[in-house]
Parts: structure tokens; C-alpha cells; sequence
């Protein structure tokens, strides 16, 4: 991606503002998962309205903006949003059954996956360094798990699922974003995921309550404003400068878990989530160190 006139300080705030928005999702699915609101939805009817009300804002703002646009390579955006739509919908589905710092870290580990698959797929090389945090990630991953017979999170296998698919979306990700706008990229994004959404959502659709409606609609505005944050913050900085920031995220899933069910993260899960980032930052820290070398 190009970057605008370089501005750190801007670009911290875009990085903060789409960690409390992608937050936000999560309580929301949660909310919506658990009964809150009436009886709980299906995950896809979630993933469906994440991309609905998402394709609505960002069409609006089409409407407004009139970006210039290119043309599109389709059968790559075809299967970043089929890995990405799938990878939501897993998150979603993990958020319901698991403390949300939990699902959150263990999302933490898509670069990694994504780093591991872009070496069959891109033919990228992996040195020792990226080998340890890869090592590392998972060891977080696998210590949030918590590994017993008594108590062994299962609902944490979705989230792991889920930072698969995401991490194979981040392959895809990386093929369009030097032949693409960013703008172009989510709106056909949001677009595509909304027509996969739509028909595997048809058996499984049910009418929502007024409350659901209002929650399933925050979920998709908060996550086109997430990705539209995300896009700006990372063209007014590095990417390896601005993306730790997005570990955050799990603050902020902490705060909300805290605010609105009552569940404070125990040692298990700060010392999950602490090596996961860490592993994170590792990577992300060598990636940069590689893109100036």
C-alpha cells in the first residue's frame, strides 16, 4: 500500500478507534450467541448481518466518495472473502461458548497461520525467527486451551479454526493489494461476502427481535468502520510500526467481557494471550526488520 503523508500519531488513533470497533463485534455476537436478546441466533445469520449492514455503510459511502476504481481479479476476491467470511463466522460461533479475551488472543494467531501457508503458496523462505514466533504463538494458543479432560475449552478449537481460514484470507490479501485500491478491495469484498452469506444463511434464518436487529446492525457498522480504520491507519504508518497496536484489541474485548457479563480473565488466559502477542510482535517485528532490508 502507498502511504499518504506519514503520520504516526493519526495512525495510532485509526489503529485504537478499529481495536475498540472490532471489540465491539465480539460483544455484540456474544450478546446475540448467549440469549441476551431472545432466543440465540445461528452464527451465520451473525456472519450474514456482519456483511448486510457493512456492504450498506461502505456502499453509502461509494455513493459519497465516488473512488476511482480498477479492474477487479475475481476469482482472488472470490476466495479471500469465502476464507474470511468463514473465519467470522467461526469467531462468532467461538465467542458465544468462551471468555471473549480468550477467542480474542487465540484470533491473534492468523499472521502466523498466514505465514505458514505463504510458504507452499507463495514461496516464501521462514528463518529461525519467524520459526520461534510461530513457536511461540502457538504455545499461547495451546495454553488457552487449557489442556485436561475438565477443562479443556472445546468452543476454543473454533477460534483456532477461525485464525486459520483467516490467516489463508491474509494470502489472498497480500496477492491484491498491489494490483488494487484498498476501497475497491472492501467494497468488493463486502459485496461478495454478503451474496455467500445470504444463501448459507437460508435454512438457518429466523426473524430477530427488535433488540437483535439493533445488535446485528452495530456489528456490521462497527466492522466496516473497523476495516475502514484499519485501512487508513495503515496509510499513515508502517505496517510494522502500526499493527502491534492492533493487539489491543484484547484490552478492549477484557474491558467489554468485564462491563457487560461480569468474567474477568484469569492468570491461565493473561499468560495465554501475553505469549500469543508476544509471538505476534515477534513477527511482526521481523517482517518489518525484512521489508527494509
Amino acid at each position: 500500500m502507498t502511504l499518504k503523508r506519514p503520520n504516526p500519531p493519526l495512525a495510532i488513533a485509526f489503529m485504537l478507534t478499529a481495536t475498540a470497533f472490532i471489540a465491539g463485534t465480539m460483544v455484540l455476537a456474544k450478546t446475540i450467541g448467549t440469549g441476551v436478546l431472545g432466543d440465540p441466533l445461528h452464527p451465520l445469520q451473525v456472519s450474514h448481518a456482519r456483511f448486510v449492514f457493512a456492504f450498506l455503510a461502505i456502499g453509502a459511502a461509494t455513493l459519497v466518495m465516488r473512488p476511482q476504481f480498477t479492474r477487479p481479479a475475481l476469482p482472488i476476491h472470490i476466495g479471500r472473502t469465502l476464507f474470511g467470511w468463514g473465519g467470522v463466522t467461526l469467531m462468532f460461533a467461538a465467542v458465544a461458548f468462551i471468555p471473549l479475551p480468550d477467542a480474542t488472543a487465540i484470533s491473534f494467531l492468523n499472521p502466523v497461520f498466514g505465514m505458514l501457508l505463504a510458504i507452499p503458496l507463495l514461496g516464501e523462505r521462514v528463518g529461525p525467527w519467524r520459526w520461534t514466533a510461530a513457536g511461540l504463538a502457538l504455545l499461547g494458543a495451546m495454553i488457552l486451551l487449557r489442556p485436561g479432560p475438565e477443562t479443556f475449552q472445546w468452543a476454543g478449537l473454533l477460534s483456532l479454526g477461525a485464525a486459520a481460514l483467516l490467516g489463508m484470507e491474509l494470502i489472498f490479501i497480500k496477492k491484491l493489494a498491489d494490483r488494487e485500491p484498498p476501497f475497491q478491495i472492501l467494497l468488493i469484498n463486502n459485496a461478495l461476502g454478503l451474496l455467500i452469506a445470504t444463501i448459507a444463511v437460508i435454512p438457518f434464518w429466523t426473524m430477530p427481535t427488535m433488540g437483535q436487529w439493533a445488535a446485528l446492525a452495530g456489528i456490521g457498522v462497527l466492522m466496516a468502520g473497523a476495516q475502514t480504520c484499519f485501512i487508513n491507519a495503515m496509510a499513515r504508518a508502517d505496517a510494522s510500526f502500526v499493527t502491534p497496536f492492533s493487539y489491543l484489541t484484547l484490552i478492549f474485548a477484557a474491558i467489554y467481557d468485564a462491563l457487560f457479563y461480569d468474567q474477568v480473565p484469569d492468570i491461565i488466559s493473561w499468560t495465554g494471550a501475553a505469549i500469543i502477542i508476544g509471538g505476534a510482535a515477534l513477527l511482526a517485528w521481523r517482517e518489518g526488520r525484512a521489508k527494509r532490508s
